[in-house]
């Protein structure tokens, strides 16, 4: 696919601020009917498998066909044919939409902290006319009605993080995890932009309840990296583990170490039963 894309710098490191993509797109699943929008962050309808899909970031959008319906990084195998799925950073909704692609009588549990973003999920489940699946504007996190600020990036990358001048913020309510881990889970997505390690930490105990997990590991060059301390609570919890990077972000580490929107590591971690 072609694209135009123009690159800016800011103090949080490199971000896509603007990108031309072509009138129609070739996926794997069909034509996806496609309008030309000209900058990031700019809300258009598209056509997406058969129904109108919402949505608030050419980028996200881009990055979710990707990743989830070209690559299939979230291809798993179910025991039964109604699976219970906890989708943590739902964002507009294509994590929701491939799992009820794989698995379309799936139960699933999908939290979204940005209340703007949330809505375009909200849309896109009522759009696909998906049964089961309960949305939830709350920032997943290791404690329940907690008021926390969020930085809005208006992509995928939006996070929990103090205010700070230059960026926009908003008050989002938080849930506590665990209290959904009581159950047996087939499939636990964590994709919350650096929040990951407070909340695996916190539910610990209750992992064992999971087949699979997913889990984007986000490291900041300011704090302390707790991918070991991860890693050891999976392992523990009776995982194994394969991680592949999320994003190429340094390909040369010890002459550079680049940023991207603040961080300075993306990885992903699958986590499986033997």
């Amino acid at each position: 696919m072609k694209q135009i894309i123009k690159k800016t710098f800011s103090k949080l490191g490199y971000r896509i601020e603007a990108i031309q993509p072509t009138p129609t797109i070739e996926a794997d699943n069909g034509v996806l009917e496609q309008k030309a929008v000209k900058n990031r962050f700019e809300p258009y309808e598209c056509t997406f498998m058969e129904h109108t899909l919402y949505v608030h970031d050419y980028a996200s959008f881009d990055l979710g066909n990707s990743e989830l319906f070209h690559d299939k990084i979230y291809k798993f195998k179910a025991d039964n044919d109604r699976p219970y799925i906890i989708d943590c950073g739902a964002n507009l909704g294509m994590s929701v939409i491939y799992f009820k692609t794989i698995y379309p009588d799936a139960e699933i549990v999908a939290f979204e902290a940005d209340p703007y973003i949330f809505s375009f999920l909200e849309k896109n489940v009522k759009s696909y006319q998906f049964l089961d699946v309960n949305v939830i504007n709350k920032a997943v996190w290791n404690n329940s009605d907690d008021t926390l600020s969020f930085l809005r990036e208006g992509g995928a990358g939006g996070r929990i993080q103090e205010k700070s001048n230059g960026f926009s913020f908003v008050d989002v309510r938080t849930i506590r995890l665990k209290g959904f881990l009581n159950k047996k889970i087939d499939f636990l997505k964590i994709d919350i932009e650096g929040a990951e390690y407070n909340v695996i930490k916190d539910c610990a105990d209750e992992l064992k309840n999971v087949q699979n997990l997913f889990i984007e590991y986000h490291s900041f060059p300011e704090t302390k990296q707790n991918l070991h301390d991860i890693l050891e609570i999976v392992q523990r919890a009776g995982f194994k583990y394969y991680i592949k990077y999320a994003n190429d972000i340094s390909p040369a580490p010890f002459i550079e170490v680049n940023l991207n929107f603040g961080m300075d590591l993306q990885l992903n971690i699958f986590c499986y039963r033997a």
